[in-house]
């Protein structure tokens, strides 16, 4: 090989002599000046891989996830089993759930009660319910309070689907049509069933006398505010489809001659006429001499009279004696029943001005002054009829060892006719 010329060189070849090369120590002479390269590592092919690696996990975590599926769906199975078996009562009883009573509290007096073997197991089938529904968008079940009947042997499931569907015992009160306030509250006050005081006595014509359905527990207060809201709606929608052009400025006015009519009669074929009198009398600009406003402007809601209207009672003048005052009293005198409104905004078109009793529970109407002084003549002799009538029967009984021993017969008789009430009504004057 032939030497490189000078100009060939283009690097400065390292000779032994060069410092840069030389060791600095006989230590580091010893060290080599650059590490070997490691040897090449050949793969053996029992090794495993990344992919290897990659499924084992996954067949791992798909094991796992097979094995918790297994669990889930063999408690689920027994969960199922036990929901549908029937459950520890020997007979039918009623449950009453107070309100306020938590899921825990509740299961615990099912258990308590032996409707269920084991509250664990109602707790559980409860959250189970409630999971699911969240789960599919369904309404939460809610335990409800009130007074349920459970049948014999009744399963959790429909131990709990007779509490969360609110399938509870339902009771029921009647409030009669013309009952005053007071007389309702009273009412209501003497059902057993009802919880709670009434805060305040409602007003005067506020209530839409109904039977109502309530279960047991239910606040009183709470049927109150249902009365009160069932007659503003009923009200409301009757007012606006009443007759046109009747004296009646308000729906308060309407409601006041409403528990009039209601007062006059009970019969509702009759209604819509008594209405149409009042109705034309205020028209006319006549009092509406109405016996009932007379009781109430006396002893305001508190009930009946306990005698009958006496002539300084009419002469007596109050706010309510529609003898002694002109149009309308100031507020209802009760509270009237749907019929009786409905009658007051769609009266029958007469031209009846005046009523009395015709005997038989009706009335005789009259468009003028000398028919209805012609009726009330024939309502005063069946009056002189039924008293002596009563009289004979009284007269025809027994009379007691104990009335003998003070006074003669007859005349014990004749004192015990005195005063007997009539079933019909005095005659409007």
């Amino acid at each position: 090989m032939r030497p490189k010329l000078p100009h060939e060189r283009t690097r400065r070849e390292p000779t032994l002599r060069d410092p840069t090369l030389m060791p600095r120590s006989l230590a580091e002479a010893l060290e080599p000046t650059r590490a070997p390269k490691a040897p090449r590592r050949i793969r053996s092919r029992s090794e495993p891989g990344r992919f290897s690696r990659f499924f084992g996990f996954a067949n791992g975590l798909l094991s796992f996830l097979f094995l918790v599926a297994a669990l889930v769906g063999t408690l689920a199975l027994v969960l199922q089993s036990s929901f549908d078996q029937p459950g520890p009562l020997g007979h039918a009883t009623v449950a009453v759930i107070p309100k306020g009573e938590g899921v825990y509290e509740i299961a615990s007096r099912l258990e308590r009660e032996g409707i269920v073997s084991d509250r664990r197991m109602f707790m559980a089938h409860y959250l189970a319910e409630r999971m699911y529904t969240n789960y599919t968008d369904g309404k939460p079940i809610q335990l409800k309070a009130g007074e349920f009947e459970i049948r014999k042997h009744a399963s959790l499931r429909q131990v709990l689907d007779t509490l969360s569907e609110g399938r509870a015992i339902l009771y029921r009160i009647t409030i009669p049509e013309g009952l005053t306030s007071a007389q309702i509250v009273e009412r209501l006050k003497a059902e057993p069933n009802l919880e709670g005081e009434i805060m305040q006595m409602p007003e005067e014509g506020s209530l839409l006398p109904d039977t109502f359905k309530f279960s047991r527990g239910m606040a009183r207060q709470e049927l109150i505010d249902r009365m009160r809201t069932e007659q503003q709606r009923l009200l409301a929608t009757l007012w606006e489809k009443r007759q046109k052009e009747l004296p009646l400025e308000t729906p308060h006015q309407a409601m006041t001659l409403a528990s009039i009519v209601e007062k006059e009669t009970g019969r509702a074929d009759e209604r819509t006429r008594v209405a149409g009198v009042f109705i034309n009398r205020l028209r006319s600009r006549m009092r509406l001499q109405s016996d009932p406003t007379i009781v109430y402007g006396i002893i305001g809601g508190q009930g009946s009279l306990g005698r009958p209207i006496t002539r300084s009672d009419i002469d007596t003048k109050t706010a309510y004696n529609t003898y002694q005052v002109d149009g309308l009293p100031p507020g209802p005198i009760c509270n009237p029943g749907r019929s009786a409104i409905e009658a007051t905004l769609d009266p029958a078109k007469t031209t009846d001005l005046y009523f009395v009793a015709d005997g038989t529970g009706g009335h005789t109407f009259s468009a003028s002054l000398k028919d209805h002084n012609s009726a009330v003549q024939t309502w005063r002799k069946l009056e002189r009829d039924a008293k002596a009538k009563q009289a004979e029967q009284q007269a025809a009984l027994p009379v007691p060892n104990s009335l003998q021993s003070t006074e003669g017969g007859a005349d014990a008789a004749k004192r015990a006719a005195i005063d007997v009430p009539l079933p019909v009504r005095k005659p409007k004057r």
